[in-house]
């Protein structure tokens, strides 16, 4: 019974150890994500352009620091120096700054990816580390010149703080004057056998003074020759073991360095200031006139000055060239210095999910969805079906540019097209630094990975789809928010800073009409009467009316994102040609029908956009143009009769119409458009009749430059050879070619 006890007891100990593991053990890994989450949160990489924004570059500073002392640990910020010009008077303000008590909580490092000389190159030197590309080099600080000596003992007072251990005095002379010799020696010190010896870079005068002084220097070898530029790469510094504290080629490896998430070294445009915020939706199906418009708000608003653009988007997804033309658009903001943020409050499914993945920081609701960009095309049967085989060449190196530039991974990005791709979480053995890659990625892999566990969302017959908290998880994106309070709270947008969407124009909302089916249909058959009915007429009006609606057909589909110039050159050609046709060679039908087909051909070019990654989607788009093209020219016909039927008869209208000299009254119910039974006479007549030149007539209609001339009692198609003719005007023939024949004004005789 004892023993029953006994045992009772040990069974009641260990239940109550595994019960406080399980309260506990995931409190102890959310402390350590915490501690390694605010880790990250005291990391920045600041990008310094030119010229140095010495005002930005204290905020961020004196921001780190405050976050540094709240949480009782060392915050570092990396400055990317870039080449640039600057007047001394700026860096050593700002040297001043970095070295100061005032941030003594911040670990300033130099990270130089290509060559910087100058004034800049101070800036670097006053950093408690440098890292350096291996092909970059620093230093020339007088750009060939020695610096006067005011300025060269303020730069040997930084050195001599020894921020960096790797910098000696006589390393930054030999910087600032080509005419300095360099060494590095080893200097022995104490007697055998407790004797010691130390690297030492010095000058050539040290060195005299040194062996003056009965010092030891058993070696000594010159790392920088008299009238050479002091100017040393990244690959001779680490070599010699001066300047830099590692060579690195990218910012992936400086994340691996200092052991935070490489997303933390994506320079923010925002930070040190408070953001100018552009807040713009994107919802409902993508097409070229909706990126198109979305590219206008983009431009409209960095022209503005906003340094930061908020993508709010609710969409199921669209056409894929549509989403590669939006995420171009976004990754040139890039080198604008715009920060570009995705906030997706329900779903982003398809081309918008690769949209926001374009972004520089995604933010989902914890419940949202983003995924599922698999390319369907329309089967035989009339069922949707994955073609992922046929885009796969394509799509595949743009997602991957894209994962790379945002520092996402590229194996989640192509899962979400490809669902036979497996993925896996990952962690390098060296740095520690987890990941998710695919099986090929893991088998070529410059770097050890550790496989985890399998990714269940990929695979199987699935494309990738994840919510705001498991996006995160597989460092997708940030952290979820539930609102765009706590949006704005992430982003540094005040409180009190309303996120209120931009509004379209009356010019976006034109745009969205005019390229509609309805606005085609109904610009084709307005344009297309006008010019009928101005063939017939002397208003010249109307065709200011056709004019004006195939110019809102070609500009609204230019801004639409499916027209080009090409469309509108192509539709002139074809006009002119239809042109020559009627007034110039008429007859031959050659002219005539090349202009038709490039009319038409010009309209259904700028319907649409060509090699769509959709299969079948030209096609549709398409018949469906053609469709409507169809209607309208039926519609024409319709009009056209009626027109020639009951113009006549319209009070006021019936005075336009073109009546030649002796056929009003021949039949006032008949179509009077054009003289019934006097053309077709004066036709046959002409084809009879021999004209001669020289022949003298009266001109019937004006002469622009083809019109009607009475020869006798006959009526022609005549045109002019030159200059236009009043009606009235006395004419003489000049030549005569088949059908065609050229008059010109008989020129009036005075006394």
């Amino acid at each position: 019974m004892q023993r029953f006890r006994r045992y009772n007891l040990w069974l009641l100990a260990v239940v109550t150890l595994l019960l406080a593991f399980a309260t506990y053990a995931p409190a102890f890994q959310d402390n350590d994500t915490a501690k390694a989450r605010s880790q990250a949160n005291l990391t920045q990489l600041v990008v310094v352009g030119n010229p140095t924004e010495k005002g930005r570059i204290r905020n961020i500073a004196l921001e780190l620091q405050g976050d540094a002392i709240r949480a009782d640990r060392e915050a570092t910020l990396i400055l990317q120096l870039e080449k640039g010009n600057d007047e001394f008077g700026t860096i050593r303000d700002l040297a001043k700054f970095l070295t100061s008590s005032q941030v003594s909580r911040v670990r300033t490092v130099a990270w130089i990816p290509e060559t910087v000389k100058g004034n800049r190159a101070i800036l670097a030197l006053a950093c408690r580390e440098i890292l350096m590309h291996p092909d970059a080099s620093l230093g020339d600080i007088g750009r060939g010149e020695p610096l006067d000596e005011v300025d060269r003992q303020f730069v040997l007072s930084l050195v001599r703080q020894r921020h960096n251990p790797k910098i000696s005095e006589a390393l930054a002379m030999g910087m600032m004057d080509k005419d300095i010799r360099v060494l590095k020696a080893t200097i022995q010190q104490g007697e055998p056998p407790n004797e010691t010896t130390e690297s030492r870079v010095i000058t050539e005068s040290e060195l005299k003074r040194l062996l003056d002084s009965r010092v030891v220097i058993p070696d000594s070898v010159t790392i920088k020759e008299p009238g050479r530029i002091g100017l040393f790469s990244g690959k001779e510094a680490r070599a010699l073991d001066v300047l830099v504290q590692q060579t690195v080629e990218d910012r992936d490896e400086i994340a691996e360095l200092y052991k935070v998430p490489a997303s933390v070294l994506v320079p923010d445009p925002t930070s040190g200031e408070a953001p100018n915020v552009a807040y713009i939706e994107l919802k409902g199906e993508i097409g070229p006139v909706q990126v198109e418009f979305i590219g206008r708000q983009i431009d409209r608003a960095v022209a503005g000055g906003a340094n930061l653009v908020i993508l709010e988007i609710d969409s199921p997804g669209g056409l894929l060239f549509g989403a590669f033309d939006l995420i171009d658009k976004l990754t040139e903001l890039e080198s604008q210095e715009v920060k570009t943020v995705a906030y997706i409050p329900k779903a982003a499914i398809s081309a918008a999910a690769l949209i926001a993945l374009g972004c520089d920081e995604i933010y989902l609701h914890p419940e949202a969805l983003i995924g599922d960009a698999g390319a369907i095309i329309e089967g035989p049967d009339g069922k949707f079906e994955r073609a992922w085989e046929k885009v796969n060449s394509i799509v595949t190196p743009k997602l991957q540019e894209m994962a790379r530039r945002k520092n996402r991974p590229p194996a989640l990005l192509l899962a979400m097209m490809n669902k036979d791709l497996k993925v896996y979480e990952v962690e390098f053995v060296e740095s520690g630094r987890t990941w998710c890659m695919s099986e090929e990625e893991i088998h070529n892999s410059p770097k050890e990975v550790r496989k985890g566990k399998f990714v269940p969302e990929s695979g199987e017959n699935l494309l990738l789809t994840l919510n705001g908290e498991r996006a995160r998880e597989l460092k997708l994106a940030e952290p979820p928010v539930a609102d765009q309070g706590e949006l704005k709270q992430r982003l540094n947008i005040p409180a009190d800073q309303p996120l209120v969407a931009v509004k379209k124009t009356w010019v976006d909302t034109l745009v969205f009409i005019l390229n509609t089916d309805f606005a085609l249909f109904f610009l084709c058959v307005i344009g297309v009467v006008c010019i009928y009915i101005e063939m017939h007429v002397t208003s010249g009006l109307l065709g200011i009316v056709a004019a004006l609606c195939f110019s809102l057909f070609f500009w609204s589909r230019i801004l639409g994102g499916t027209a080009d110039w090409l469309e509108v050159v192509l539709f002139i050609l074809g006009i002119a040609c239809v042109a020559i046709e009627i007034f110039v060679i008429p007859g031959f039908g050659v002219f005539g029908v090349s202009g038709g087909l490039l009319v038409l051909s010009s309209i259904i070019l700028a319907t649409q956009t060509w090699g769509n990654l959709e299969t079948n989607f030209d096609l549709q788009r398409l018949a469906r143009t053609i469709g409507v093209l169809t209607g309208s020219l039926a519609t024409v016909v319709v009009l056209a009769i009626v027109i020639s039927k009951y113009l006549p008869h319209v009070p006021l209208l019936n005075h336009m119409v073109l009546h030649p000299p002796g056929t009003a009254g021949l039949d006032d119910d008949g179509p009077m458009l054009r003289p019934d039974d006097s053309i077709d006479t004066a036709l046959s007549g002409a084809r009879s009749q021999r004209f001669s030149s020289g022949q003298t007539g009266i001109s019937a209609s004006m002469l622009r430059p083809a019109g009607k001339a009475e020869f006798g009692n006959l009526y022609v198609d005549v045109v002019s050879e030159g200059p236009y003719i009043q009606k009235g005007a006395e004419i003489e023939i000049v030549e005569i070619s088949g059908n065609r024949i050229v008059v010109r004004e008989v020129p009036q005789t005075t006394a």
